[in-house]
């Protein structure tokens, strides 16, 4: 079993190393990070002409980028009626209209540069209580009513049963939208792809201090002098620019990967090839790998590194979903981190008139990084409109201060009882 390094880096197609940053450079745009967002900008940026510079820490990839399980969600981390209540139902229209925009933008990106990450359509949103139910058929009737979004189907138990094995869930909703794919080769597309567009990349390069007046970056052997900065460090933003990290979260979550099951057994498992999740509180969620593997994920830890040994904690989780795979290896098992907001919808803003954030995807990222990284580019051209519709959405801090993930960690536990009974 392999703790350090996750499935996808095991099954990551080769990409080359990246030098660090040294001496002083001179561009029109600095990204800092080169996970999605990061990537995504850069390459809309580069495609309008832009000079621009990506610096990261580690690796392409190498944060929720290329950890998180793959799946593209339909609109947001948390339901649109309450969407609606924050922004009002003109933003709404406005802020699902650009969530649907994304999966173009994935879809598009995809094909126009031939990124081979397993790209595959179909969810599926599992009931996990019987009175879950009546929840998802409401969700699909508003998508349809206010949004015009057809393609959400209820189901009963026996019509979930078609589409998933198990038989742990009382029924379901079909969203031929949502789907799933490699995230870190999807990753590794968009910067073989940014590459190409003239976006310079470094890696191994920490970013160390940032001055937002001045739009430069210091990192331990290199500075960059830009004319905008664009910060995409989502979980891992920690200190460098304080004002772009007040309201969201660091949280660790894990999966793990099977070994090869067979087609046959792959197809029992999950017969539509969805993409899956439940309906709890804390969530587990799932799908196939394009080698026939399970791949899990679920729970929520808001320590720095997750809690235990994730083989057997995300295991114990697997085979309740799953009583017939007891006797199938856990091959990987890693921990990534996902940074999350209070109200769940993604945190866009600026510090001055010089350095533009998006982060806070809520668990939403691999499809909302794509919106992100397009109006960041429109904002950086001079076109903000688009970008404010984000960025004023209200977002308050986490209560607690200091304390706050002792105290949320006693939330969770109080939602894994909820889930429990």
């Amino acid at each position: 079993m392999t703790q350090t390094s996750g499935y996808y880096q095991a099954t990551a197609h080769p990409a080359p190393r990246r030098p660090a940053l040294r001496g002083a450079l001179a561009c029109d745009v600095c990204v800092i990070g080169a996970g999605y967002t990061g990537l995504l900008a850069a390459l809309e940026l580069a495609e309008r002409g832009f000079r621009v510079a990506v610096v990261e820490a580690h690796r392409v990839g190498w944060g929720a980028s290329g950890r998180n399980g793959g799946q593209i969600v339909t609109g947001y981390s948390t339901d649109m009626s309450r969407v609606r209540r924050l922004t009002g139902a003109d933003d709404a229209r406005l802020l699902w209209r650009m969530a649907e925009e994304a999966k173009t933008i994935v879809a598009d990106r995809i094909a126009r540069h031939a990124i081979d990450c397993d790209l595959r359509w179909g969810y599926l949103f599992a009931a996990a209580k019987p009175r879950h139910l009546a929840g998802l058929a409401e969700m699909a009737e508003e998508w349809a009513r206010d949004y015009g979004y057809g393609r959400a189907t209820p189901l009963d138990r026996a019509g979930l049963a078609a589409e998933l094995g198990g038989g742990a869930y009382f029924g379901g909703l079909k969203d031929e939208g949502g789907g799933h794919l490699h995230p870190l080769n999807y990753a590794l597309g968009l910067a073989r792809a940014a590459e190409a567009a003239g976006v310079t990349l470094f890696e191994d390069s920490a970013a160390l201090a940032v001055d937002t007046d001045a739009a430069t970056l210091r990192t331990a052997q290199g500075e960059v002098r830009a004319n905008h900065l664009i910060l995409c460090g989502n979980a891992h933003v920690g200190r460098l620019v304080p004002a772009a990290a007040r309201r969201i979260l660091p949280v660790a979550t894990q999966m793990i990967a099977t070994a090869p099951l067979g087609a046959e057994r792959a197809r029992r498992l999950i017969p539509s090839g969805a993409a899956v999740s439940d309906t709890n509180h804390i969530i587990d969620y799932f799908r196939l790998s394009a080698d026939g593997r399970l791949l899990f994920g679920g729970g929520a830890s808001y320590w720095s590194d997750g809690a235990g040994d994730p083989a057997r904690a995300i295991g114990k989780r697997m085979r309740r979903v799953f009583p017939e795979l007891a006797d199938v290896a856990i091959e990987h098992a890693w921990t990534g981190h996902v940074a999350i907001t209070a109200n769940r919808m993604p945190w866009f803003g600026r510090v001055g008139r010089r350095l533009w954030f998006a982060h806070g995807y809520s668990g939403h990222g691999v499809l909302l990084t794509a919106i992100a990284g397009r109006l960041l580019a429109e904002a950086v051209a001079g076109t903000e409109e688009r970008f404010d519709v984000y960025a004023r959405i209200p977002h308050a801090p986490f209560p607690g201060g200091r304390a706050r993930a002792p105290l949320l960690a006693l939330a969770m536990a109080w939602y894994r009882l909820l889930d429990l009974l």
